[in-house]
């Protein structure tokens, strides 16, 4: 069980870092996919969706990054991470992120929780499944996109 804790903390070092690789231009878009299931769920305040790791998933992932880059973001950092393993084939993390943007002259920082659940099975980690809070509403709230016109998707 310790080892799988180890793996989920390194793999979320790796996960911070391919996001901010992506900010600077440099988007890891089969990095990402290899870090998500072959199906999985997101639920938010906006409702709950199902996805599918394939060629549309693929698409996405630079446009996500483009939209975060848009709205000035500069870096994502993780503040604190906890690990809960479930059983020897699954973990729950939750991650507290520390969001920083420079938009217009100022900087915004924005700190955030997103709830992770990942498969783990030949020594390999795959979120399934993540839990997030109203986005739309903190980015409305810090005036880094105007009300209702946020279209990134959750880290």
């Amino acid at each position: 069980m310790k080892e799988i804790k180890q793996k989920t903390e390194a793999f979320f070092r790796e996960y911070e870092d391919r996001f901010n690789r992506g900010l600077a231009g440099k988007p890891d878009v089969e990095g990402t996919a290899a870090a998500f299931a072959e199906s999985f769920i997101e639920s938010s305040p906006v409702g709950v969706n199902a996805g599918k790791n394939g060629a549309e998933f693929r698409k996405v992932i630079p446009q996500g990054m483009e939209f975060y880059k848009s709205i000035g973001t500069q870096s994502m950092k993780i503040k604190e991470l906890a690990v809960t393993l479930i059983d020897d084939f699954h973990v729950m993390a939750r991650v507290h992120w520390d969001s920083r943007y420079r938009q217009q002259g100022r900087d915004v920082s924005i700190e955030f929780d997103v709830v992770y659940f990942l498969r783990y099975f030949d020594s390999v980690l795959k979120v399934f499944a993540y839990v997030t809070g109203d986005e739309q509403k903190l980015l409305e709230e810090h005036g880094l996109v105007a009300r209702n016109k946020a279209q990134g998707a959750e880290v």
